[in-house]
């Protein structure tokens, strides 16, 4: 969402035509994905504060009355954004498993490696995945971000499992659930630096030397 310009729609004046306030009128579907990726770009100001939707419709030259014709709520605003890292990540994630192959421990590189290179894309996105954009918002957003890292380290662990008993370990459901938590917290620190250092520490420094320390 982040590379995707958002065009501030045309508000009418007595001096245009109806043809081209007709020009302006967005297709079905068009003016909620608008707004979100409005939203997003707000929060990719460094030090931005609260967004409120007075902002967000004046950055949007709409009334506020406008935005809740497709949202009932800022929450389900952001919801709109969880639900586009939700897809974005999993759907790579799931092409990793099914489609690249390699050992558990590339598999979990990899997929280290998606979640980094999807917050740097898309740093207002890494607010929302950290929580520092939802510490005013509705509190199932925060635990809606909370699954979702729980499912990461979920399947962290699924493949983390089947390395540790190819390396011959004991315990190889323990060994897993520790490396797993140990690497989501470790993915978390990146992006949680990133967006704490208004996205001037890159969550990528050294990535590929510090995966291949940890994993």
């Amino acid at each position: 969402m982040q590379n995707e310009e958002t065009a501030a729609p045309g508000v009418e004046t007595p001096a245009e035509t109806p043809a081209a306030a007709t020009r302006k009128r967005p297709k079905p579907g068009e003016r909620r994905v608008q707004i979100l990726q409005a939203l997003a770009a707000m929060l990719e100001q460094p030090g931005a504060e609260r967004v409120t939707t007075a902002a967000l419709a004046a950055r949007l030259e709409v009334s506020e009355a406008a935005l809740y014709r497709h949202f009932a709520s800022k929450a389900q605003m952001f919801e709109g954004l969880i639900d586009f890292i939700e897809q974005s990540v999993f759907t790579l994630v799931n092409q990793i498993l099914e489609r690249e192959g390699g050992t558990g421990a590339q598999q979990a590189a990899r997929i280290l490696t998606l979640l980094v290179q999807f917050a740097e894309r898309n740093p207002g996105m890494t607010r929302v995945m950290v929580g520092d954009a939802l510490v005013y918002e509705n509190e199932r957003l925060q635990q809606r971000m909370n699954q979702f890292f729980d499912k990461i380290e979920a399947t962290l662990r699924q493949v983390l499992r089947g390395a540790a008993s190819v390396e011959g370990s004991s315990t190889p459901t323990v060994d897993a659930q520790v490396r797993a938590a140990a690497l989501t917290a470790f993915v978390v620190g990146q992006l949680q630096r990133f967006a704490r250092s208004g996205f001037r520490r890159a969550p990528s420094e050294h990535l590929e030397a510090t995966i291949a320390l940890i994993v």
